[in-house]
């Protein structure tokens, strides 16, 4: 089984505009096996982003978050205080994100690569990135 975690972006796109995805993301997205994880601070990106009128869902975030962890079986994943560790332990260089920082901190816990279109992250050599 393969396993990847989702950022913000890749999710949004994976449930709104899937050919904003690269192939490849699509490939292992739809591939019969993989594990896709989602982390709660993608919610709270989401939640913001709404709020502050960047992104537009059919729906309250909450509703359209948890609706679509259903419909595609996506595994939440809890961001416990190893994550947060993690998260302010990278190696640098690293920006200041926190939501990234969580984000890069989750996929190293879980081994996992991280589906980003984040340049800044698929740079990070202390991370597997997916793109």
């Amino acid at each position: 089984m393969t396993r990847v975690l989702l950022d913000t972006c890749a999710l949004v796109w994976a449930v709104a505009e899937p050919e904003a995805l690269s192939s490849s993301a699509r490939d292992v997205l739809s591939a019969a096996g993989t594990e896709v994880c989602v982390s709660p601070i993608s919610c709270a990106e989401i939640a913001c982003a709404v709020e502050r009128g960047r992104l537009w869902l059919d729906r309250h975030w909450k509703t359209w978050f948890r609706g679509h962890l259903k419909q595609n079986e996506w595994l939440l994943v809890d961001v416990d205080l190893g994550i947060i560790e993690e998260a302010y332990s990278l190696p640098e260089p690293f920006h200041r994100d926190p939501g990234d920082r969580i984000l890069v901190a989750t996929a190293r816990t879980l081994r996992c690569p991280l589906v980003t279109a984040d340049r800044k992250i698929l740079d990070y050599p202390h991370v597997d990135g997916l793109w």
